[in-house]
């Protein structure tokens, strides 16, 4: 008899704790499937955010639109190279996440903004924060073929054994 009420109120237990997890879970699983990730990275963020911003990014994330889902990445970028690892090799491992999911990896003031909001229980230094993404939009700055329109990348076939370049 002891065993079946202990065995219930694990199950209860285990319930309960899925379905309070299971929007930050679902968030989380979202996000690191969009940028092809272990969702462990995702969640040492929400864990570190607090209580508070944790349930206001899951909640972003939750709107489940290609501009949120764009901000959030750039939040996680922002934890990965300025709060957990700032070493070059880092910098370029999350770019490249970030471009391989199709998402720009500069970081905009407002993403920034937003990022200092999220994490604003480990107290960042909005100076500092502001002349890292300087530095980090700066040192890759894209290439000036790469910014160039692409109909004055392309020329035709035709105009090339013409000479007409």
């Amino acid at each position: 008899m002891i065993w079946l009420m202990l065995t219930t109120l694990v199950v209860v237990f285990i319930i309960g704790f899925r379905l309070l997890t299971a929007a930050s879970r679902h968030s989380a699983q979202a996000l690191s499937k969009r940028l092809n990730v272990p969702p462990v990275h995702v969640e040492s963020l929400l864990s570190l955010m607090g209580k508070n911003a944790a349930q206001e990014f899951t909640d972003y994330i939750a709107r489940d639109d290609e501009d949120t889902m764009r901000n959030a990445a750039v939040v996680l970028l922002i934890w990965q190279v300025f709060i957990v690892d700032s070493s070059e090799e880092n910098q370029l491992r999350w770019r490249y996440i970030l471009r391989k999911a199709g998402i720009p990896a500069d970081i905009s003031r407002q993403q920034m903004l937003l990022a200092l909001g999220f994490l604003r229980q480990l107290e960042p230094d909005s100076r500092e924060m502001n002349a890292f993404r300087e530095a980090y939009n700066a040192h890759f700055k894209p290439d000036p073929i790469d910014s160039m329109p692409a109909e004055q990348n392309l020329i035709s076939l035709d105009e090339h054994r013409d000479g007409r370049s």
